[in-house]
Formats: structure tokens, C-alpha cells, sequence
């Protein structure tokens, strides 16, 4: 975990040039004002809880009254902090896992519910994705466009098709993975492509069982309807700060352009899709050549968007660390588990 805290301050890189090259000085950034800060942070921090309270109500649904509402929210905006110091949107579904299977329950119903969490998140980030996308092309936004439907798509269809196929097929190591894996690991290597094995085998099972019933569809529909929630306040924490440099942006418009920029970031190239989402913002908005950034006056600024990402970024970082630290990864002493 350690090596995650010292990733944070490369993410620091990309803005650092994005400063020195377009001559982004402290006071421009200060200059956007102490309530835009705040309500961009205020809203960021509802997207988060939003999360929490989704995985909250997938888990209780699936297991009853296994734990406190409000811890069980904590571990989900903790459980961000994953996301946040990784090069791509997964991460986080490996955190409720480890939680919930410490707190007594089965290995394969964890990872159901955090499968059921994070296809919802992904499939509403998707379409929020895609919406985007088309937007930009039809803007005549092509290379922008382009880039942000070619993630999208991949990474929605990947996700929901292997989601919906669990229910009909049973998922195992590929055989050339199983291969390297004894080959290189001996003994241990064989156990643990076998763990794995009966691991996907229950999932799967699980799948099959939950999918098809009425009660589970309900439970995908309400949360695929939080997670829509949870990414329009993340669209709308840009808008506010946009306010703050007087760059009048409406709600709809700030939320296609930050999901159109969280595609761009998702590419699997910088920690927490630093440099990226800065650059997916400009670029959508401003209909800028990718390789031309010089941004003519009346429209959208880099000091909004380096404003935003510390806004949506560093701030709730720190927070959702210290959620980590506090709950997910703390010990449970044995009469507290079941």
C-alpha cells in the first residue's frame, strides 16, 4: 500500500507541465475563489457517499443485516482510494472484497456483490460515456471523439458481456495463465490456479442463481439508477468551479464533458488517469486539435481544469485513506466477525 502513497505525488506531474506551459501561476488558481472550491468538493464528496450508499444497499440486500449501513458506505468511499492511485477504472471491487469476506461472509457472494457494484458503476459511466462521444463527433470533435467512444465501448461491452455470459458459462483460468502459473510457481502455483478456479466456478454459479430472478433485477435497476446519480454530481462538481472563473457552463454540458474526459482517463497510461482527464476537458469543450492547445479567450481555461482536478482529486484523497485505513483495512477482532 505504501508504494500507492508515493505514486500521489507523480500524478502531481502532468499538471506541473500543463502549468509551466500554458503559464498557470497560484493566484489564477486561487482566483476561482473559496465557494467554488467548496461546492466543487461538497459535490464530488456526494458522488462518493452515493457510491457507498449503493454498495451498502447491493450488500444488505444480498446478506441481510451483516453490517452497519454507514461502515459498510465508509469501506465504499475508502475502497476509492484504489481507483484513485491506479492506471485504470478497476480496483476498488478487490477492497469490498477482502472487507466482506473478513467480516465472515462467503468469498463468492463478496465478490457477487462487488461484481454487482462495479458492473452498474462501469455500465452508467458507459452510457454517460457514449452520450459524450456522439456529442463530440457530432461537433465535429472527431480525434476526441474518437478516443473516448473507442474506450467506452470496449470497456462497457467487456464488462456487461462477461457479466451477462456468467449466468450461462462457467468462467475458468485460461490454460496458457494456468500453464505459466505451475510452470513458474511449482506447487503453489497450481494451488492457487485451483483456488481461483473454484472461486470463478462459484461466482459464476452464483450468477446463475441471482440474475434471473426478480429480486436481482430490481437490485441492478435501483443501483444502476444510484451510480447515474453518483456520476452527474461528478459532472456537476466541474461546473462549479467552472463558475468561479466566469466561464458560464450548463449542468448537462459540464456533466458530457467530465465523462467524456473519466473515458480518456481510463486509458491504462497515468496514475489516476492524471494528465488525461485535464487534457479530455479542454479538448471536449474547446473542440481543440489534440495537439494544438492554445485556447482562445471567453472559453474554458486550464486554470478551471487544473482547479477541478485538485478540487475532485486531491482533496477527497485524503479522505478516502483515511475511510480506507479506519475501516476496510483495520482488524477485526475475532468475536466481531460471522
Amino acid at each position: 500500500m505504501n508504494w500507492r502513497i508515493v505514486a500521489i505525488p507523480i500524478t502531481l506531474i502532468p499538471i506541473f507541465i500543463i502549468a509551466i506551459q500554458f503559464d498557470i501561476q497560484v493566484e489564477d488558481i486561487l482566483a476561482i475563489g473559496l465557494f467554488p472550491f467548496v461546492g466543487a468538493i461538497v459535490a464530488m464528496m456526494i458522488k462518493l457517499v452515493l457510491q457507498g450508499v449503493k454498495f451498502a444497499y447491493i450488500t444488505r440486500k444480498y446478506l441481510g443485516n451483516f453490517d452497519s449501513f454507514f461502515k459498510l458506505v465508509g469501506v465504499r468511499v475508502g475502497s476509492e482510494f484504489i481507483k484513485f492511485t491506479t492506471p485504470m477504472f478497476i480496483g476498488a471491487e478487490f477492497v469490498v472484497i477482502y472487507y466482506l469476506h473478513k467480516k465472515g461472509a462467503k468469498p463468492a457472494k463478496s465478490a457477487w456483490i462487488a461484481i454487482m457494484d462495479i458492473v452498474t458503476e462501469v455500465f452508467a459511466a458507459g452510457l454517460l460515456s457514449i452520450m459524450a462521444g456522439i456529442i463530440a463527433l457530432l461537433s465535429g470533435a472527431y480525434v476526441v471523439a474518437t478516443v473516448i467512444l473507442a474506450t467506452s465501448i470496449v470497456i462497457t461491452s467487456l464488462w456487461m458481456v462477461m457479466f451477462f455470459l456468467s449466468s450461462k458459462h462457467t468462467f475458468q483460468v485460461p490454460k496458457v495463465l494456468g500453464n505459466l502459473a505451475t510452470r513458474f510457481g511449482k506447487e503453489k502455483g497450481t494451488k492457487a490456479i485451483e483456488k481461483t478456479n473454484t472461486w470463478m466456478e462459484e461466482v459464476c454459479t452464483m450468477s446463475r442463481e441471482n440474475l434471473k430472478t426478480s429480486e436481482s433485477k430490481k437490485i441492478f435497476v435501483v443501483s444502476f439508477l444510484f451510480s447515474l446519480a453518483s456520476w452527474a454530481f461528478y459532472g456537476i462538481s466541474f461546473m462549479i468551479i467552472a463558475m468561479g472563473t466566469d466561464f458560464a457552463i450548463s449542468a448537462f454540458d459540464s456533466i458530457m464533458a467530465v465523462m467524456g474526459a473519466n473515458a480518456i482517463g481510463n486509458l491504462p497510461i497515468t496514475i489516476g488517469g492524471s494528465g488525461l482527464a485535464e487534457f479530455g476537458i479542454i479538448a471536449y469543450l474547446n473542440n481543440l486539435d489534440p495537439f494544438a492547445f492554445e485556447i482562445t479567450e471567453g472559453v474554458v481555461g486550464w486554470d478551471a481544469v487544473i482547479g477541478w482536478r485538485i478540487a475532485t482529486y486531491y482533496v477527497p484523497i485524503v479522505i478516502t485513506w483515511l475511510l480506507l485505513v479506519k475501516l476496510a483495512l483495520s482488524r477485526i477482532p475475532k468475536s466481531q466477525s460471522s
